[in-house]
């Protein structure tokens, strides 16, 4: 048994965001490339974009801090905290609003 205070590692991610070039900073709580399941705390910088990528599989992202937008196609989804956003299948985009953190979980289907 292991438990992970997901508050405490939103924070530390959030400050690592803040002090990366990139904008952005992520730790993978549970599961990885050799597991169906993952879940990862991304935060970022206000402004900052996980650009255009392939949805694995399946996937949700709960808004733990801050305001972000989903895009996919012509559709977007603001989530802010507390929020679940649903990552359509296909191709999507991240933009975070204001500094936030985010909890992605993908359960890969596709080999």
């Amino acid at each position: 048994m292991q438990k992970i205070s997901i508050d405490a590692l939103a924070r530390q991610q959030i400050t690592a965001a803040l002090a990366a070039a990139s904008g952005r900073a992520a730790d993978t709580v549970f599961g990885g490339h050799e597991k169906v399941l993952r879940q990862t705390v991304m935060a970022f910088r206000a402004g900052t974009k996980l650009s255009e990528h392939q949805n694995p599989g399946e996937a949700t992202v709960i808004v733990l801090r801050g305001c972000v937008r989903l895009q996919a196609g012509k559709e977007s989804w603001q989530g802010k905290a507390g929020d679940l956003l649903i990552v359509p299948e296909g191709l999507h985009s991240l933009e975070a609003e204001e500094d936030s953190a985010i909890l992605m979980t993908v359960a890969k289907i596709h080999a």
